[in-house]
């Protein structure tokens, strides 16, 4: 038998142990539904955050602000966060049962966050992430 095949035979008796512990089982089903509990309870303001005029007009601004600093700004979903970056700069837009939730981001460091009005102007929002 080679290492590898016996490595494999461990890793496999290993996970068969651990799923057969029932307080481990508990912990895994108790942590699944806390994570649907809180899902559940952001949906508004994930669905807000998905198709309402904040967002289109936010990403309409930073388009035009990013082609004026000749910037690409990539915007990417990421389950039910908005992505925005902009070469160093980051912007996460995430839904929490009390809100919306930005993470502001420079150089993969997290410099700030604070919860966001959906009813604030979303050009000033732009200007605020991409030219502080």
């Amino acid at each position: 038998m080679s290492f590898l095949d016996s490595l494999e035979d461990s890793v496999k008796a290993m996970e068969s142990r651990a799923e057969a512990d029932p307080e481990e089982a508990r912990k895994r089903q108790a942590a699944r539904l806390a994570e649907k509990n809180a899902a559940l309870a952001s949906q508004p303001a994930a669905d807000e955050l998905k198709s309402g005029k904040f967002t289109s007009e936010l990403l309409n601004h930073c388009a035009v602000i990013g082609h004026g600093l000749r910037t690409k700004v990539q915007i990417t979903w990421v389950g039910t966060t908005l992505r925005l970056q902009a070469k160093e700069r980051k912007l996460e837009l995430r839904p929490t049962p009390e809100g919306i939730v930005a993470v502001f981001f420079q150089d993969d460091q997290e410099t700030k966050s604070q919860a966001l009005d959906l009813k604030c102007d979303p050009e000033q929002f732009a200007k605020l992430w991409l030219l502080q």
